[in-house]
């Protein structure tokens, strides 16, 4: 290469880099121009130099993801201990087939905190009695199973072996316990029972809501109330945990059946989750492990099912609201 003749002002000023093999340029520049050349690299350099000394990472594996939850909470036929001690086993075999997700068992203290869940929107899945479910529809849940045989879903009237009660007629003046006035099992149909016995529920008798199902049946063994109402699984659950007391009670009037709770699912939940979740259930009666779990929640089996499968309860809560009370109390 023809290099031009020195002047006095112009210096040579030889530049290297190293890119696996050896290259040397030379440049002329005036003084004034290398010195703005230095201003200008030697922060550059700096920042090259120090990012050679972090290199850049690499990963043939995906960024991690959560794992979504969805909260399964069941109405509060037990109080939140046993609830949770009887349907945990349940939440894990779930969890044990779900993929793409993950159910978290939540328990509520009571009826009311239990339907502020889900008229609020908080939880993904349900398992409400049949009056809850049909209020769950107006806010975006769909039924997708029931939860129990139908013939089992009947209110039950339990008083002591010892009490002068044999017919409705001898409650009057009396006071009668029940979970909550929103119990369609243990409150709406004891109470629509005891009205077609000619009791005038609103002023022949007195009632009280004790909060749980446990609770309606210890008022009975304590003597604080003449009669107290509950349905089968609390029942049989008693009858098991507390065998000296249940010996001393007995069931005096069944109500005729309805349709079983439910399981339902909010209206957002990926369909491919609510799938798996609802085949999951169906399938308890074909394993011995399933098989355990049903007899652990004192249910024989889930069936299928779907919101028509509920408007029977549409039809009953119209004629008890006529004929007796507001499902909702002030």
């Amino acid at each position: 290469m023809t290099m031009s003749p020195k002047s006095a002002n112009t210096i040579p000023f030889q530049v290297s880099w190293k890119l696996g093999v050896s290259l040397t340029i030379f440049f002329r520049f005036t003084v004034a121009a290398l010195n703005k050349a230095l201003l200008i690299t030697l922060p550059l350099t700096a920042c090259q130099q120090q990012a050679a000394d972090k290199p850049l990472e690499y990963s043939t594996e995906p960024a991690h993801v959560a794992t979504p939850v969805y909260r399964l909470v069941p109405h509060p036929l037990y109080n939140p201990q046993t609830l949770s001690k009887l349907f945990q086993p349940l939440v894990d075999h779930i969890n044990g087939k779900l993929q793409g997700g993950h159910l978290e068992l939540e328990a509520s203290r009571d009826y009311q905190s239990f339907e502020q869940k889900f008229l609020t929107r908080e939880a993904e899945f349900l398992m409400p009695n049949p009056w809850q479910t049909i209020e769950a529809q107006k806010v975006g849940y769909q039924v997708m199973a029931m939860w129990g045989d139908a013939e089992n879903f009947k209110g039950l009237l339990i008083v002591r072996k010892d009490s002068p009660v044999k017919t409705p007629a001898d409650l009057k003046g009396r006071t009668v316990s029940y979970p909550s006035s929103t119990a369609l099992a243990a409150a709406i149909m004891p109470q629509y029972f005891l009205h077609t016995q000619g009791i005038n529920v609103n002023s022949d008798i007195h009632n009280i809501y004790v909060g749980s199902q446990m609770s309606s049946i210890m008022n009975v063994y304590l003597g604080q109330v003449a009669a107290g109402a509950t349905w089968p699984p609390p029942w049989n659950l008693f009858q098991k945990e507390h065998p000296t007391e249940a010996a001393q009670l007995k069931v005096i009037w069944e109500t005729p059946s309805l349709v079983n709770n439910s399981v339902m699912v909010r209206n957002d939940v990926p369909v491919a989750i609510s799938q798996q979740v609802r085949q999951t259930l169906l399938d308890l009666t074909e394993t011995p492990e399933g098989q355990k779990i049903l007899a652990g929640m004192e249910t024989a089996r889930f069936h299928a099912a779907n919101d028509a499968n509920y408007d029977v309860v549409r039809t009953y809560i119209k004629r008890f609201e006529t004929e007796v009370r507001p499902i909702k109390q002030p």
